[in-house]
């Protein structure tokens, strides 16, 4: 009963971040990348056949599954994702205005950017 009462919980948590992920590619303050991480690893413990389907989905599943394979990301992914990171940060510093939002944004920025700047990267073979 608690091993499918966890189950459930981690699936409701997995299609939430999926949601939140995709929300956030049109939303400048919610981070795409940490949701559908943040899913799969939920799928991974709760539904082999979610997860499945994330490590097989078009646009995310060869990031995923090179991430999850501890092998890090393409160039060009990061340098995309660097770029949108710091465009959405950038508006929102300039829609907000704010001394205090500035300083917080660019301290979640300068974390996230540090981050994916210490994973490993892949030659693009595109």
């Amino acid at each position: 009963m608690v091993k499918q009462s966890a189950n459930l919980l981690l699936m409701i948590i997995g299609w939430l971040c999926i949601v939140l992920g995709v929300l956030g590619i049109f939303l400048p303050l919610l981070p795409t990348t940490v949701f559908i991480l943040l899913a799969a690893y939920c799928f991974s413990r709760s539904s082999e056949r979610f997860h499945r389907w994330m490590l097989e989905h078009k646009y995310f599943g060869e990031i995923l599954q090179t991430y999850q394979a501890g092998l890090g990301m393409p160039r060009k992914v990061r340098r995309r994702v660097l770029c949108l990171l710091w465009l959405s940060m950038g508006v929102s510093m300039w829609v907000v205005g704010q001394w205090w939002a500035v300083l917080l944004l660019s301290v979640i920025g300068l974390g996230v950017s540090g981050y994916l700047l210490q994973l490993p990267t892949l030659e693009d073979e595109r």
